[in-house]
């Protein structure tokens, strides 16, 4: 049985992200907690007044909740998929740390608008804040994605980790739901080498796929671009439908995430991003 977690706010990216969600794992037993986060920010309302629009709205989402959980139920072509509705005031971080304990999640399943990567309002931001600050596995979908099982998984790299098992095996299992090429991906500058550390971590990441899935894996050095040029190219050359990232390796996801520099990259639109925490 898989826990799967989904904050929605209601918004079309966050309930095309509940669609992938239910497509990638339709084979598997999964609980998808459908979770809302409702903040109270709005310090200047007086008490009374604040009293008042806190239960109107309240209410409001409430039922919108439970409605969404009642047309995803309705909808539902699998019969080992069960949905929950949660709604919850607070802080959003603490909020989703609190749930996955609770109810012991093994994956988060966020929806972004994909403008400009998970650097977006609302539900965008807070993808953002989720894949660095909770420690559990998340899927950042963007609302333009195709809702299929991905069949080419791009893994870029620069080697700097050790890769344990706790990292291979949620890669293992996505490579096998779709029965998925895996391609690593490494961006290296003309005249640079990988060092000793790097060179060990390569082959030890080669081992693990030649013993797991020994046909479908590959592994290319594109050299003399930027990062994020690099995996745009390979993205588009390769029809590339999933990006899987470590979140061990914060430096390396902060380029390719978080730059806040807007240059020709398109892989945020439509690719889910399958970040991996240790």
């Amino acid at each position: 049985m898989k826990n799967i977690l989904v904050p929605t706010d209601f918004s079309e990216n966050s309930i095309q992200a509940l669609k992938y969600a239910q497509v990638l794992f339709s084979a598997m037993e999964c609980n998808f907690y459908l979770l809302y986060v409702g903040t109270l920010l709005d310090t200047k309302n007086d008490a009374e007044t604040f009293q008042e629009t806190e239960n109107e709205s309240s209410e409001n989402t409430k039922k919108k909740l439970t409605d969404l959980v009642k047309e995803t139920r309705k909808h539902s072509t699998e019969a080992n998929h069960f949905f929950f509705a949660l709604h919850e005031y607070g802080f959003f971080i603490p909020t989703i740390k609190k749930h996955v304990e609770e109810q012991n999640i093994d994956l988060i399943v966020m929806g972004t608008k994909g403008a400009s990567g998970v650097k977006e309002k609302v539900l965008g931001s807070n993808a953002g804040d989720v894949i660095t600050k909770v420690q559990c596995n998340t899927l950042v979908v963007p609302v333009n994605v195709d809702l299929s099982r991905p069949k080419e998984i791009a893994f870029p790299t620069d080697f700097n980790i050790f890769y344990s098992l706790r990292i291979l095996r949620p890669m293992e299992e996505m490579v096998t739901l779709g029965k998925a090429n895996f391609r690593v991906m490494n961006s290296l500058k003309e005249g640079d080498h990988l060092n000793e550390e790097q060179e060990k971590n390569r082959e030890h990441l080669l081992d693990f796929m030649e013993d797991t899935f020994p046909e479908t894996y590959s592994f290319h050095t594109i050299t003399n671009k930027k990062v994020k040029s690099a995996i745009q190219c390979f993205v588009e050359s390769r029809d590339v439908d999933m990006i899987v990232m470590v979140a061990k390796n914060l430096n390396f996801i902060q380029q390719i995430l978080f730059d806040s520099i807007v240059e020709q990259i398109s892989f945020h639109t439509k690719i889910p991003f399958y970040v991996i925490h240790e």
